[in-house]
């Protein structure tokens, strides 16, 4: 489909400019249920057929453990598109909001998920596991961690994990949100609501609505910020030839 070519452009030069991908890799795409991941799964499905560098895919979801969740529309998604499919049982739910109860539970559950995911991506018998953040993820990163921690950081483009034994690559870093809503808008995606009670409650919530103001008045702010990574080399960032436009 059309609406999924500009997608995959995206993901193929960041593939590339980063060298994401190495000969017979096997990808374990982490499936949250939201739009990003599901576009991710996509998109490397999809470059399964001309990519010139072979590999595989799986596709991991961690499960909360939360009551009611239900993954058999993207198990369906995922055997249409001939991507085996697994979902890990946890009790992280639990841990973080009955046992521990923890009033800022974001970092606490992203740590546990991560742990989760590439645990399950070793057992599967993976080399890499595959984010869906995106060119709007890592300015509002970029931003939260200025704001909150007073240090210039991101998550890199592409991290190896000496402990597992792991690469953690985005190859949707070029793709801007509005791009993925477009995508998402003609495509027929099984996207799960998120059940975390935390969600649009959060930190990150924020700074993504203070940027879309700054956007409002000073037009391009975003990109210009994402160029400033990029030229000072944070975290792995780099300067190529052609940025997300």
């Amino acid at each position: 489909m059309k609406e999924l070519q500009r997608i995959l452009s995206f993901a193929r030069r960041a593939l590339v400019d980063y060298d994401m991908i190495k000969p017979g890799d096997k990808i374990a795409v982490g499936i949250s249920g939201g739009k990003d991941s599901l576009t991710l799964l996509a998109a490397l499905a999809a470059m399964r057929r001309f990519y010139p560098i072979p590999y595989e895919l799986c596709a991991i979801t961690i499960d909360m453990g939360f009551e009611g969740a239900d993954f058999s529309a993207i198990a369906k998604y995922c055997e249409a598109l001939d991507v085996p499919y697994h979902v890990v049982k946890t009790d992280i739910a639990k841990v973080i909001f009955d046992i521990r109860k923890e009033p800022n539970p974001c970092s606490l559950c992203s740590k546990m998920r991560r742990g989760a995911l590439n645990a399950a991506a070793k057992e599967f018998g993976c080399q890499s596991v595959a984010l869906g953040h995106h060119f709007d993820d890592a300015v509002v990163t970029f931003m939260l961690n200025l704001f909150h921690e007073g240090r210039l950081g991101c998550f890199s483009p592409v991290t190896y994990l000496s402990v597992s034994d792991l690469y953690v690559i985005r190859p949707l870093l070029y793709a801007k949100e509005k791009d993925i809503r477009y995508f998402v808008s003609h495509a027929d995606l099984p996207i799960l609501t998120s059940p975390c009670p935390e969600d649009k409650h959060t930190e990150r919530e924020t700074m993504t609505e203070l940027l879309i103001t700054l956007e409002k008045q000073f037009p391009g702010i975003k990109h210009r910020i994402y160029t400033a990574m990029c030229k000072g080399e944070i975290d792995g960032f780099k300067t190529v030839s052609r940025l997300p436009e």
